[in-house]
């Protein structure tokens, strides 16, 4: 039998995907300007690449899940940087996020306090609160690309993006409210059963 360390590759894949988060958020910010310029086809031309960019962090995504399943049996722990020594390979320097799949639950757990339905930062007021223990240094960090904004929060959104596209979430909530499907109901009931 060999020895290996997936938590190498499962940190290439967190350092992969922010920079395709930072990407995508960067074609966002230049649509976003074009349109309030009124240079509709730069605004156009921003919308297709970033939903090509966005496309293809879902199959990065899907990867590193097929990756994980892969060694399901690496345990939380050896995810840590106290048990791993991680190559510095880009700007996670502390230790690598905190997964998306982490903020599932409490986005659920919150979403089900909240009556259902909420608006994204009640939700994310909640999701902080109880992740607190989990959440890692590097999660509190600012983003390169965007200085205001939480490593956490923008962890947060993208996993509310995933559970949208896995039915957990709504798809046609309106904008900027999130809303618990019934799909979302019952994972969080298995869950509460394991």
């Amino acid at each position: 039998m060999f020895e290996n360390n997936p938590t190498s590759v499962i940190a290439a894949f967190e350092m992969l995907l922010e920079e395709i988060e930072a990407e995508i958020d960067l074609v966002n910010r230049v649509g976003a300007r074009a349109f309030e310029e009124r240079d509709y086809d730069k605004a156009k031309e921003a919308l297709e690449r970033a939903t090509q960019v966005t496309e293809f962090r879902d199959k990065v995504y899907a990867l590193r899940r097929e990756w994980t399943n892969l060694f399901a049996y690496v345990s939380d722990k050896e995810d840590s940087e106290d048990h791993t020594e991680r190559r510095n390979l880009g700007r996670l320097r502390r230790g690598l996020r905190t997964r998306e799949e982490a903020y599932y639950r409490p986005i659920l757990q919150a979403l089900q306090t909240l009556g259902g339905s909420a608006r994204m930062q009640q939700v994310l007021d909640l999701v902080l609160q109880s992740m607190k223990g989990i959440l890692k240094d590097v999660d509190f960090e600012m983003l390169a690309s965007e200085p205001d904004l939480p490593r956490w929060k923008n962890s947060a959104q993208w996993a509310r993006n995933s559970m949208v596209k896995e039915g957990l979430l709504r798809n046609d909530s309106p904008r900027g409210i999130w809303q618990i499907s019934e799909a979302g109901i019952s994972y969080l009931k298995s869950e509460d059963r394991e």
